[in-house]
């Protein structure tokens, strides 16, 4: 069951976390794919300090994904420290049986109380239990904790992490769309339509960029069917090079692609 999109609220009292309690719910690795891309293409940011800090935002009744989000960015900068942040206070006390010196977990909401600014903030499947007319005001007030080389990711995923999207901000607006679908878990990348972000997924229209975008990448992807002899794998990564050769600002390169992943630039299919 999904839940009914809210009003984001802002409270009256100073003090009052800024949101509204969500379901929470979460699995194991759901988003390992996500994870994969920040301790990738964006470790950069990591080593703009000495000591960074990574916020999972609303990470839910579990704090599975704050430990797991720790564990992965520690392999490639061993002195991040993670903090958990969480609307709802049961899940913050149950949580905090796991803090040690680099994991805390705080009761809060996008004004995202934590000591410092962020270098990563992460909500998942977070936005998109709120109404679309939030998301703008939602995006400011988080993106103006974020450090000068900070980046916040607003993403949506399945409940097993196999089709994923994510919109990547920093403190001047969005830069970016992602898109990740593990092979043999969608028969068109257009399948993913379903799990974009809030402020994408009620203008998946004609006439709207996001959905020329889908309906682009859908007939290169079938386009290159015969590669499918070789492997999905080799058949997404034609597929994505065929885009950028249409004029598609297609980010990164083949070593991203081969993950059954895609960036395109914001500018190509904002609203």
């Amino acid at each position: 069951m999904v839940q009914r999109a809210e009003r984001v609220n802002r409270g009256g009292n100073a003090k009052r976390p800024v949101g509204n309690i969500t379901r929470g719910t979460t699995n194991p690795n759901r988003l390992r794919r996500v994870d994969r891309w920040l301790a990738g293409p964006q470790a950069w940011r990591l080593r703009t300090e000495d000591s960074p800090l990574v916020v999972d935002l609303g990470y839910g009744a579990s704090p599975t994904t704050a430990v797991e989000l720790y564990q992965r960015l520690s392999t490639v900068c061993p002195t991040v420290r993670v903090a958990g942040v969480e609307i709802e206070p049961e899940r913050v006390r149950v949580a905090k049986a796991l803090e040690h010196e680099a994991l805390t977990f705080h009761v809060g909401g996008f004004e995202v109380p934590v000591p410092g600014s962020p270098v990563m903030v992460r909500a998942f499947n977070v936005l998109r239990q709120y109404e679309e007319a939030d998301v703008q005001a939602i995006w400011d007030l988080v993106a103006s904790r974020l450090s000068p080389q900070g980046i916040f990711v607003d993403g949506t995923c399945d409940e097993i992490g196999r089709r994923s999207t994510w919109v990547a901000l920093d403190r001047s607006g969005p830069l970016s769309l992602t898109l990740s679908m593990r092979f043999g878990a969608f028969e068109l990348p257009s399948d993913v339509a379903e799990r974009l972000p809030k402020a994408l997924i009620h203008h998946n229209v004609p006439g709207e960029k996001i959905h020329s975008f889908l309906q682009a990448l859908d007939a290169k992807w079938l386009a290159a069917a015969p590669l499918g002899a070789f492997g999905n794998r080799q058949r997404w990564v034609e597929s994505v090079r065929r885009m950028r050769d249409d004029g598609w600002p297609i980010q990164a390169g083949p070593a991203r692609w081969r993950l059954g992943e895609v960036s395109v630039d914001w500018a190509a299919v904002a609203p």
